[in-house]
């Protein structure tokens, strides 16, 4: 088996961020979105990748071989963003006609690979959500197999988001269904997608069972990347046995938060939610609820619901106040 991770996508939602890093890339909790995936799939077993890259994707690239030595990995690019119908298209040839796992590369989900690869019948994650004309649809009878899918459709028969986590079994079936939907025009927007390909399998009689996720963590935006590096964080927290022992000068740290390796921080209050990069310097600054890059530098700034990229230099402004009695001044 193999797993398929398409990670072309520009990540416009979060720029500045994604003009010099790929979207995957972005770090939570100590991670980066890519990390968190790949970190699930090789804890199921599963060692053989395919990314499919197109926008930053030597950075792609870079990292997988510098992070994970001992994949067997195979890159393909997706020149023209053209939808995830013509990304999942590109990897026939490595594929072959093994099974896949293909994971969207913005897609952190809580569910476990474990089952959904030891199952005899392909797999489709969905969480149902309130308003679901924003994402592939699935519709569903009694005993969770998939009726009809449909992209983003205006009237929703159906509150099951598919949250871009698919298991197939059919492999053959599902390439088949991919070169018969490229052979069409893509829609308004220029693209081809997944969804259409595994409509047409369900129509050929080929059964797609849904599996719901326990939790489904956008990575899109800003404000749902702070929610989603804060629930991650939470997670951890409550799931390591040892508690890290930071010891910074003058320092207060609330958890949950996460530092990395080579930090320095001086007469600080970290946290919480906060994920600090590797060798980031920090000095007389209040941060909370954000994520800061590595080799970043923070002096005398309070920060809140904030991301700073790797390399940013940020400043405050520092006063030198003598007050008297019964004064009150406001600096913002």
């Amino acid at each position: 088996m193999k797993a398929i991770i398409p990670v072309a996508g520009a990540g416009t939602k979060l720029r500045p961020l994604t003009y010099t890093q790929p979207k995957a890339l972005i770090p939570i909790a100590g991670k980066t979105i890519l990390g968190v995936i790949v970190d699930q799939l090789l804890d199921a077993g599963v060692t053989e990748f395919v990314f499919v890259t197109g926008y930053l994707g030597e950075k792609i690239q870079d990292y997988v071989k510098k992070r994970y030595p001992q994949l067997s990995c195979t890159f393909v690019t997706q020149n023209d963003r053209r939808g995830t119908g013509d990304a999942i298209y590109l990897t026939r040839d490595a594929v072959q006609n093994d099974e896949v796992m293909i994971v969207l590369g913005d897609t952190v989900c809580d569910y476990n690979v474990r089952n959904i690869i030891a199952s005899d019948i392909s797999q489709i994650g969905v969480r149902k959500v309130d308003d679901p004309r924003s994402f592939g649809v699935a519709e569903i009878n009694e005993k969770d197999f998939v009726t009809r899918m449909v992209e983003k459709p205006l009237i929703p028969k159906s509150n099951m988001a598919m949250v871009g986590i698919y298991y197939i079994k059919e492999t053959e079936a599902m390439y088949a269904a991919l070169k018969q939907n490229l052979s069409a025009p893509p829609d308004e927007k220029g693209e081809y997608h997944l969804t259409n390909a595994l409509q047409l399998m369900v129509e050929q009689g080929i059964k797609l069972q849904a599996f719901r996720v326990n939790n489904w963590f956008d990575c899109g935006k800003k404000e749902t990347l702070l929610s989603t590096n804060a629930t991650l964080l939470k997670q951890m927290e409550e799931e390591r046995t040892v508690t890290p022992q930071y010891s910074f000068e003058n320092t207060v740290i609330i958890e949950p938060v996460n530092i990395g390796e080579g930090c320095t921080i001086r007469h600080c209050i970290i946290g919480p939610n906060i994920s600090i990069g590797e060798h980031t310097k920090m000095e007389s600054s209040i941060v909370r609820d954000s994520i800061i890059g590595s080799y970043a530098e923070l002096q005398q700034v309070v920060l809140n619901s904030s991301i700073i990229g790797n390399d940013a230099y940020v400043r405050g402004l520092s006063q030198s106040l003598n007050i008297g009695d019964n004064t009150e001044i406001d600096l913002a």
